[in-house]
């Protein structure tokens, strides 16, 4: 009899370390949650009521596989509203969830025993979605650049970026702001990045899910698609999840080359169709209405990074570099050799939920992910039950 196992590739994944030391602390409600990429607020109320008059109304059938029109429109026209350049509908696919946008993007370009460059520490799904689609991976590191006082930023070495987009690499995933580092790709970096894609054909996949929560005065971080051709290998990812705090309404999007269109739909057909047409009616309302949130939203989450990067600062032996946009501090501890385990350690003993380093890949191993989307008052207990635990 053969063995009934799922393929190798499959086989050969990572579980999420995450879900890992999550499942470790649910159900428990003596346990401060921080572990999780999302507000602890819900989404905003103007966006569920557009929602509910719409399932009120019967828009419960199929939609256009690309998505419904007023939703590419009220795309089209809030890119060019932020990037100050024309992106047509017919570059415009709705996807169900931003994770979603990424296994397309990847499904659209990447075959077996492709090379794909990744800048990690980095979000599991991003590296792990190529090899289910048996591509080679390669992680380029981000390093702290940390003073004495474990301050400083993380950084991406542009040179040892350069080199590794060889003519045998077929993509290039850049995730900026990044999560879990909140590294931020310079403005003066694309045109080098863009270029070397340019001259050897590699696909530049965006993942921009956080280009809104930035914690300077520009109104989105840096992006590829004001520099690019519409005729260029780039294709932008994101998703309604983290700025209109939408993450389990799983809706997101996609930018790609008019000539991607028609193949892009196509997979959409074979993935899940279409997404729900009251959800995409909701997003309209976050798109055409959601500017006074996003901006109150970035107001908090910068208020709420200061505090808990304060708050790691002054405890003995911790290392925390200062993210330029995201939701999350991304730490260590003096002597942490094994993330998972002192993880597990703080929710049985404190009662203090953090994600594991490791969980975004070997180089984030000894690191600590703490989402500060959460109200002031959670985010000092939090802090509190930390210093508890390093003053034993």
């Amino acid at each position: 009899m053969f063995p009934a196992v799922a393929r190798p590739e499959v086989l050969s994944l990572r579980p999420s370390k995450i879900r890992e030391v999550a499942n470790a602390g649910l159900g428990r409600a003596d346990v401060l949650p921080f572990w999780f990429g999302e507000s602890d607020q819900p989404t905003p109320a103007f966006i569920r009521e557009a929602a509910a008059r719409a399932l009120g109304e019967g828009r419960t059938y199929y939609t256009h596989n690309l998505g419904t029109a007023e939703l590419r429109g009220a795309l089209s026209a809030y890119l060019q509203d932020l990037h100050g350049r024309p992106i047509t509908e017919d570059r415009l696919a709705v996807t169900s969830s931003g994770v979603s946008a990424i296994m397309l993007a990847a499904q659209l370009v990447v075959s077996p025993g492709d090379r794909v460059v990744v800048a990690g520490p980095i979000w599991p799904n991003v590296p792990e979605i190529p090899r289910i689609l048996s591509g080679d991976v390669q992680i380029v590191p981000l390093e702290p650049a940390l003073d004495e006082r474990g301050q400083g930023r993380w950084r991406l070495d542009l040179d040892r970026l350069l080199d590794a987009l060889t003519p045998d690499t077929r993509a290039l995933v850049l995730n900026s702001p990044n999560n879990p580092t909140g590294w931020t790709l310079p403005a003066e970096a694309r045109g080098a990045v863009l270029e070397r894609c340019r001259r050897l054909g590699i696909w530049l996949i965006c993942d921009d899910v956080y280009e809104r929560l930035t914690f300077g005065a520009e109104r989105s971080a840096p992006s590829f698609l004001p520099l690019a051709d519409p005729r260029d290998r780039v294709i932008g990812v994101n998703s309604f999840s983290k700025a209109w705090r939408m993450t389990g309404w799983r809706l997101g999007w996609m930018v790609v080359p008019p000539t991607l269109t028609d193949s892009l739909g196509v997979l959409l057909e074979y993935n899940t169709s279409c997404a729900p047409d009251f959800l995409q009616t909701a997003a309209v309302a976050a798109l055409r209405n959601g500017e006074p949130h996003v901006a109150a939203l970035r107001t908090e989450l910068s208020t709420a990074k200061d505090q808990v990067l304060a708050g790691l600062r002054a405890l003995p032996g911790v290392e925390a570099p200062e993210p330029d946009g995201g939701m999350y501090a991304f730490f260590r501890i003096d002597g942490c050799a094994d993330s998972v385990a002192l993880a597990k350690e703080l929710i049985a003993e404190v009662g203090l939920g953090l994600a594991p380093g490791v969980a975004f890949g070997p180089e984030g191993e000894g690191w600590l992910r703490w989402c500060f989307a959460a109200r002031a008052e959670k985010n000092a207990a939090g802090l509190q039950r930390l210093s508890r635990y390093l003053a034993k």
